[in-house]
């Protein structure tokens, strides 16, 4: 007998519906409670490995951005780090989390594009996206420019303000380079070439750290080098990512069956995807960065503040895993559901989302044994390593229930359903995290502690309120959407052949 894997799926059929091969296929999709035969498991696993391991390489290098720059930044001294760390979550509240979800719109759109091989929606949606990306940074950088008056009325240290202020204002170039390297890395990824984005991200670390050296160390310049960095590393990403293109014999060319009709044409299905997703992708976003403005607010606001800039790239730190996995995730479900493939994205997205939840309690056991000595990589200040030590092993809680609800957002991005995100991330980060931190951090006087309560309970109830969207999830009513959506995307193809 072959060992198998109960999972569940979510429409109700009649044992007698497999009469014949087909419907017997039917049957299996639909029966509410299926056995999934090992090797179908291993072959899987073997999938999803293969797609996630350079993803998340890429992920942890360009994640290791962020940690070379707080390092350069906690050298420098206690005001800096915490000027750099406000900046740094303003510049994701207003900037990075804008990009990264209005981004996100593409994906569903052009892996289902992919696996029905319709090459021009592709295209045409990349440079779309691209586009959209630029237009939103003008309104982002209006922002950038009157940070001072925002931070100082938000009731935040005028000296940590002034240090943000630099930060952000060196980092405006940024913007441009972030608007086409998000869509640049999600039409690679869409193709299944992510190996070059790891590659190009090594070379940039390496460069990154060189560069960091030189404009702290070399040319004083502080905390405006640690940002002139940051911006160096954007824009040598794309380089990088733009010759292996030119290059490439397999990838497609994105300026390759573009027409100024088609450019015209097509627009709402991005949109109507992009802006619920960027939605998303920032109410999450900006509830951790809303925590940073609340440890301002506590006392000892310099500690704090460090303290949570440190636990927030940890987070991110602890990430990487999880978005790495969930990318695959909906790059499968996607290129299955655009091919028609109904019972293969249901597979995909559960034994997916099983991964991910033996990550998060490796993740919890990593964060209590390291909570003593996390810290010291980045600061030497013995009340902010305190406050790090002790909500460490918090952080690892919530990364129980983190990885589980990432990947089940991968689900639903694959299978084109970002507004299921909105309501889900709304309830639980919004109507139940937010007010138990507030709560415990100053009502009940739990402070610091109280913030990272409300982490906790936010990651909990999105994930229970995102496995439960996929319980409820119709396959083959999402592979009948995926054709409907590509179809309604872009032109139809007419031979077009967009690798040379």
């Amino acid at each position: 007998m072959n060992a198998s894997l109960e999972i569940q799926s979510v429409d109700h059929v009649n044992s007698g519906d497999a009469g014949n091969n087909e419907d017997g296929k039917t049957a299996r999709e639909n029966k509410f409670f299926q056995h999934l035969p090992a090797s179908e498991v291993v072959e899987e696993l073997l999938i999803l490995g293969k797609t996630a391991s350079p993803i998340l390489m890429t992920t942890f290098l360009m994640h290791s951005k962020s940690i070379i720059s707080m390092l350069f930044l906690g050298r420098m001294g206690k005001i800096e780090l915490a000027g750099g760390s406000i900046a740094l979550a303003f510049a994701n509240i207003t900037g990075n989390s804008v990009m990264k979800g209005l981004c996100v719109g593409m994906d569903p759109i052009c892996c289902q594009a992919y696996g029905a091989k319709r090459w021009s929606v592709i295209t045409q949606t990349y440079l779309k996206t691209f586009l959209l990306l630029l237009i939103a940074s003008v309104p982002i950088s209006l922002l950038w420019l009157n940070v001072e008056s925002v931070f100082l009325r938000l009731g935040q240290d005028p000296v940590i303000t002034k240090v943000a202020k630099a930060y952000l204002l060196f980092s405006l170039p940024e913007l441009v380079a972030a608007a086409h390297l998000n869509p640049l890395r999600s039409l690679l990824r869409t193709q299944g070439l992510n190996s070059p984005a790891t590659i190009v991200a090594t070379f940039a670390t390496t460069l990154h750290l060189l560069i960091n050296y030189i404009f702290v160390n070399y040319l004083k310049l502080g905390v405006k080098g640690v940002a002139l960095s940051s911006v160096c590393f954007h824009f040598n990403m794309n380089i990088g990512l733009l010759i292996y293109i030119v290059l490439s014999k397999v990838a497609l060319k994105p300026w390759v069956g573009v027409t100024t009709v088609s450019m015209t044409q097509g627009w709402w299905p991005l949109l109507s995807l992009a802006i619920p997703s960027a939605c998303s992708v920032c109410l999450e976003w900006w509830w951790y960065e809303i925590v940073l403005f609340l440890g301002g607010l506590l006392n000892n606001p310099q500690s704090t503040i460090g303290a949570v800039g440190v636990l927030i790239q940890t987070t991110g730190a602890l990430y990487i895993f999880p978005y790495a996995l969930s990318v695959s995730i909906s790059q499968r479900v996607g290129h299955e559901l655009g091919a028609g493939e109904a019972a293969r994205a249901q597979r995909a997205a559960i034994i997916g989302i099983m991964v991910a939840f033996s990550y998060g309690l490796t993740a919890l056991g990593l964060a209590i044994a390291l909570r003593s000595e996390w810290g010291k990589i980045y600061t030497n200040d013995p009340q902010t390593l305190s406050l790090i030590a002790g909500a460490l092993p918090l952080l690892g809680l919530a990364e129980v229930g983190n990885a589980p609800q990432t990947s089940a957002c991968g689900v639903l991005m694959g299978s084109a359903r970002p507004k299921v995100g909105i309501r889900v991330n709304l309830a639980a980060f919004y109507l139940i995290g937010l007010p138990v931190a507030v709560l415990l951090a100053f009502h009940f006087q739990f402070g610091f502690w109280g913030l990272w309560w409300g982490l906790v309970a936010a990651q909990y109830s999105c994930a229970v309120m995102m496995l439960y969207s996929l319980y409820q999830t119709d396959w083959r009513h999402q592979a009948k959407r995926a054709e409907e959506l590509t179809l309604a995307a872009g032109d139809e193809d007419v031979g077009t052949n967009l690798v040379p």
